[in-house]
């Protein structure tokens, strides 16, 4: 079994820096994608020595329409797809472009600001960044809207068997699936809201965090996942992210099996034969949506070596020439948001 990311196990850390790239379309750019999975472990030690308490971390994950690109002669991963949109009235899941997540953490902003500028900086104009987010620790691990968050979290073995891919796809053994999304949320109406109807939205207390019982529609309830008489999980690191215009919650899943994450978020967003959906999403909505695969180590450190026969078939005068790019080629078209059947 390949080494997973030591990071995929690590906490959510106190600051965070979300990269969602795209990758040019030359494949000058795919190697300069394919050098940094060889560098990344030693550009991480290079800022974080400094100091060893800031606890810094960095996961490279993989989006479903570039792996071929980036990762050739190795199959895809069984469940990597791009992001299936989801849409139900007034509620909407985009799917949104992205090849490369980089999901930097650590216990200081500045850490995770050196590593994504040096970062960003090794791969140059092979890039665009699309969506740049920086997530940070509110109060005693709360979300933007006063509760706790991450109360559901797997530990310890089981964090581990809920995140990382085992023998069910050999090839792809120590990699783990990844979905974000950024959410935006509506404060001054959720403000507006009596604390006890919040805790109806919620299904806890807001000061201690209590399970309550129900409702049906409360985010703890539609966010739960129940197969075959067994609850599944995934590992979330989400971030409250924000600026003084708009703010709201990133939303980072790691898993085993991505369709529990996907089940989960159909649960949230598509309404039951009942008419039930999660309400908290009367008060918020994503406005990113990707999939990705964070590949075992030994996979992501062997991709430069992919490139000595690449080279020879790129014409010399290869350029990147991202700046030539249509923004249809840097954004392909996805989808159009479909809404799965209603449970008969």
């Amino acid at each position: 079994m390949g080494v997973s990311q030591e990071a995929i196990q690590s906490g959510p850390g106190r600051h965070a820096l979300f990269l969602t790239l795209v990758v040019g379309a030359s494949e000058v750019a795919a190697r300069a994608v394919r050098q940094l999975g060889a560098d990344l472990a030693g550009l991480v030690r290079t800022v974080g020595h400094r100091d060893e308490s800031a606890a810094l971390s960095c996961v490279l994950a993989i989006g479903a329409d570039a792996w071929e690109r980036l990762v050739p002669g190795r199959s895809r991963p069984a469940q990597l797809h791009p992001f299936r949109a989801l849409e139900d009235a007034t509620r909407r899941a985009p799917s949104t472009p992205g090849d490369l997540l980089l999901h930097i953490r650590a216990e200081r902003a500045d850490f995770c600001h050196e590593l994504g500028r040096m970062i960003i900086g090794s791969l140059g104009s092979a890039v665009q960044v699309v969506d740049e987010t920086q997530g940070f620790s509110y109060m005693d691990s709360r979300d933007l809207i006063g509760f706790v968050d991450g109360t559901e979290n797997p530990g310890g073995e089981a964090r581990r068997e809920a995140t990382i891919v085992g023998d069910e796809d050999p090839a792809h053994a120590g990699g783990s699936y990844i979905t974000v999304q950024r959410y935006v949320t509506d404060l001054d109406r959720w403000q507006q809201t009596p604390t006890a109807e919040q805790e109806r939205v919620i299904g806890r207390t807001k000061a201690e965090g209590i399970e309550l019982d129900g409702p049906p529609t409360a985010h703890k309830e539609r966010a739960k996942l129940v197969r075959d008489g067994v609850e599944k999980k995934i590992l979330r690191q989400n971030r409250p992210w924000g600026t003084t215009r708009e703010s709201g919650t990133y939303f980072i899943a790691y898993a085993r099996d991505l369709s529990v994450t996907e089940a989960m978020l159909e649960r949230m967003f598509i309404a039951d034969a009942d008419g039930l959906y999660d309400h908290l999403l009367d008060f918020t909505h994503p406005v990113t949506g990707v999939n990705f695969f964070a590949p075992a180590v030994d996979v992501l450190e062997s991709l430069a070596a992919t490139d000595g026969a690449a080279a020879a078939e790129v014409p010399a005068d290869e350029t990147l020439g991202i700046g030539s790019l249509r923004e249809s080629e840097l954004f392909p078209t996805r989808g159009t948001p479909t809404k799965p059947k209603k449970a008969s």
